[in-house]
Order: structure tokens, then C-alpha cells, then sequence
């Protein structure tokens, strides 16, 4: 039964492959424009800077992740350095905005979907997509891991074709002369470096959901700290070609494009260009969902497994997977995604997602002190320094958000007191 169990979970090139699935999705087919609007040629500069910040953010994860076996993630780091009830706000805060992003996918996925037959562009149809889309993975996810490491692997490289043939076909039809001004209209703006920041960390954010799963991986102690660093390389240096591509062929005009990648490959590639870019995006939003699907139970699993939620939801099936956790999971989402009210709470939970962030990286120096060090099959170099910055440079980026953002976005820390003394209460009754 051992053995089984462990062929049946994901090895090193699985867990890459998850990663990248992960964290490109349809944001990447239409950020190209975005960042040009508010810095200009020097956007590619901005997506270097927040791809730094994500590999200090993600050194600290690996290096966490070096420490245990389990499923959890950011709550099992907060739990071990700060104590239960830190750990139960992380974790809270991980599987609400796992939840409410895995919906915001599916309806994603519906509009795009309508997008291409405009028949289908109705609240009717959208809903029945939606439910068709959650419903299906939840019961994917249900007949075990295998199946959704399958198709996970494939729909994740077939995603990556459209964008690796725009970038490969683009390069050549680069026109030099698309890279100047810097700025829009020749002028740097106070603050457009800030805003555009903090718009390009989204589109690297899902990095710390493949620590959530680690408890299904093979050796995650191992593999974990060595994949999450090559997804990120991967992800930085596809998104830096993709930008510098789309600027070499669109120039200026690409902060006017809706459809940024889209317009640039059918300019040089005609119909099918458009066409497979269409049909990309249709395919990378989908991946979102799998992978999406796949990760969000694990944090209930996590707390489950660890007293603080009721034992049931860490409850598996013959296949080893937890059903329970995936039905809850997927009712959930499916209201969050009938209620219409997603969009607004995905726009704040790149915020929310601090709340893994940062207390990830305290507890880096946390285990320095609590942790035995020959435990580490990765350490981060320096000692405080990396941490220390990733911490700073991610409050720094806060501040720049609205306050009515901050506070809905940590707003689910204040709703995940009450649950966690029920629990408390019924754990010594």
C-alpha cells in the first residue's frame, strides 16, 4: 500500500510543472499592456524587480519547506515559530483566499468562453459554465492525485506552447526603435513605479501553493526547495521575453491594447496567431482551475490534520484523496462564483496573500534559533539579510495599497478569531 501510495504522488518535474501551471494564467496575456501604461519600456525593469522580491519571498518558503513533510504550507511555518493560534489565522487567511481565487477562475474562464461564441455571454450560461467547470475538477480531484497530475502535466505544456511560438516567432520581428521613449511621453511619474510594482507582483503570485501540497509530493523535503527556485527562474525570464516582445512589435501603441499578446502575434502571424493566442488563453485559464482545484483542499487538510478544523475534513477516500475537504472546497467556491461578488475580492487578495508572506519569512529566523541546522536541505546564504529585505520591500509595497484595501484585505483575520476559540472550546470539551 506504501508503495502505491507513493507512485501515485507527484515526483521533481510534476511539482515544476504544477508550479508554473500555478502562477502563469490570464493575467500574463493581458499585463503586457498594463505595465506599459505606467512605466513605458522601463515596465521590463519593474518585472526584474518584482521577480527579485519573489525569489527573497521564495528562498524563504524553500528554506521552510526544507524543514517539514507536510501538507500546510505557510500555517505549519507560522504554527511551528509562532504558536497555534498565529498559525490558524495564516492558515484561515491561505484556504479563504485559495477559495475565492479558485472562483474567480472559473468565472474567468466562462467569460472568456463567452468572449469567443457571444452567445454564451449571458449571467445564465456563465453560471452553468461555472458549475460544469468546479463541479468536474472537484470530482477529478476526488478519483485521486494521479489523474490531476496528469492533466495538470498536459494542460500546463500546452498552455506554455502559444506563449513559447509568440516569443520564438516575435523575437525576429522586433523593431528597435518600439524601446524609446523610457517613460510614457518621454516623463518618469511620481509613484508609477510603485503602482506598477505592486500590478506585476500579482502576476507572480501562486508561488506558495505548491508548499501547501507537499504532503502528496514525493520527498518534498528535497524536491520542494529545488522546484520552487526553477519555477520561479522559468516564470521571470518567460515574463521578461514576453514583455520585451510585445514592446518590440507593438511600440507605444501596446498601452492602448486589450488584448496585448494577442494583437502582437496576429501582426505578425495573421489569423493564426490571434487564433492560438485565443485559444492560449482559454487553455491557461483552465490550467489555473486544475491546479487551483488541486491545492485549495490541502489547506483545510492542513488544519485538520493538526486539530484546529474538525477532523472530518482531513478525511480521504481509497485514492488517498480528501473528499471531504474538496467537496467543501468546491461549495464554496461555487457560491463565491454565482454571487457575482469575486471580482471585488479578488482585486484585494494579492493583500491578503501578505499574510503568508511575511510570516514566512519571520519564521526563516525563527528556525535558525529553534531548529536543528543539519535538518536543512536548503539554507538560505547571508543569514537575516534576505529575509530581513523580503519582509521590508513587501511592507513597502503595502503601503502603496488604499487603505480600504488593507483593511478587507487582512479583514479575514479578524473573522478567523471567533472560529478558532469554538475550536478550542470543543477540543477540550
Amino acid at each position: 500500500m506504501h508503495i502505491e501510495t507513493e507512485k501515485q504522488k507527484m515526483g521533481f518535474w510534476s511539482i515544476v510543472l504544477l508550479g508554473i501551471n500555478g502562477i502563469i494564467g490570464s493575467g500574463i496575456f493581458l499585463l503586457p499592456n498594463q505595465a506599459m501604461k505606467l512605466m513605458g519600456t522601463a515596465s521590463i525593469g519593474v518585472f526584474i524587480f518584482d521577480a527579485l522580491l519573489v525569489t527573497s519571498i521564495t528562498v524563504c518558503f524553500a528554506e521552510c519547506a526544507s524543514l517539514f513533510e507536510v501538507n500546510g504550507g505557510p500555517y505549519i511555518y507560522a504554527k511551528a515559530a509562532f504558536g497555534e493560534f498565529v498559525g490558524y489565522e495564516v492558515g484561515f487567511v491561505t484556504w479563504a483566499i485559495r477559495m475565492i481565487a479558485e472562483a474567480t477562475m472559473a468565472v474567468a474562464f466562462a467569460t472568456a468562453l463567452g468572449g469567443i461564441v457571444p452567445g454564451w455571454n449571458t449571467p445564465l450560461i456563465k453560471n452553468i459554465i461555472v458549475t460544469v467547470v468546479i463541479v468536474s475538477l472537484a470530482l477529478m480531484n476526488i478519483s485521486g492525485v494521479t489523474l490531476s497530475k496528469i492533466v495538470n502535466n498536459i494542460v500546463t505544456i500546452a498552455k506554455l506552447l502559444p506563449l513559447l511560438l509568440f516569443v520564438l516567432i516575435g523575437f525576429f520581428a522586433i523593431n528597435g526603435n518600439n524601446f524609446t521613449p523610457l517613460f510614457p511621453g518621454g516623463t518618469y511619474h511620481s509613484g508609477a513605479f510603485a503602482a506598477a510594482a505592486v500590478l506585476l507582483f500579482y502576476a507572480f503570485t501562486g508561488f506558495e501553493g505548491l508548499v501547501v501540497a507537499a504532503g502528496d509530493m514525493r520527498k518534498p523535503e528535497k524536491n520542494l526547495p529545488r522546484a520552487i527556485l526553477l519555477v520561479i527562474v522559468i516564470v521571470t525570464v518567460f515574463y521578461i521575453l514576453l514583455q520585451v516582445v510585445s514592446i518590440g512589435i507593438l511600440g507605444q501603441h501596446l498601452s492602448a491594447s486589450t488584448a496585448p499578446i494577442q494583437e502582437a502575434f496576429g501582426k505578425i502571424a495573421g489569423n493564426f496567431g490571434t487564433s492560438l493566442v485565443a485559444a492560449g488563453t482559454i487553455i491557461s485559464i483552465g490550467g489555473i482551475c486544475v491546479a487551483s482545484s488541486f491545492i485549495t483542499p490541502r489547506s483545510g487538510v492542513a488544519m485538520a490534520e493538526n486539530g484546529i478544523m474538525p477532523a472530518i475534513v482531513g478525511r480521504r477516500n481509497k485514492k488517498n484523496a480528501p473528499y471531504v475537504a474538496i467537496l467543501v472546497s468546491a461549495t464554496i467556491s461555487l457560491l463565491i462564483a454565482w454571487s457575482g461578488t469575486f471580482e471585488t475580492l479578488a482585486q484585494i487578495s494579492v493583500v491578503s496573500r501578505f499574510a503568508q508572506y511575511i510570516p514566512t519569512c519571520l519564521a526563516v529566523i525563527v528556525f535558525r534559533y529553534t531548529r536543528a541546522q543539519e535538518l536543512r536541505t536548503f539554507k538560505i546564504p547571508g543569514g537575516w539579510l534576505i529575509p530581513i529585505i523580503a519582509i521590508l520591500v513587501s511592507v513597502w509595497l503595502l503601503i502603496q495599497v488604499d487603505v480600504s484595501q488593507l483593511l478587507f484585505g487582512f479583514g479575514a483575520l479578524v473573522i478567523a478569531v471567533p472560529f478558532y476559540w469554538i475550536m478550542k472550546k470543543q477540543a477540550k470539551a
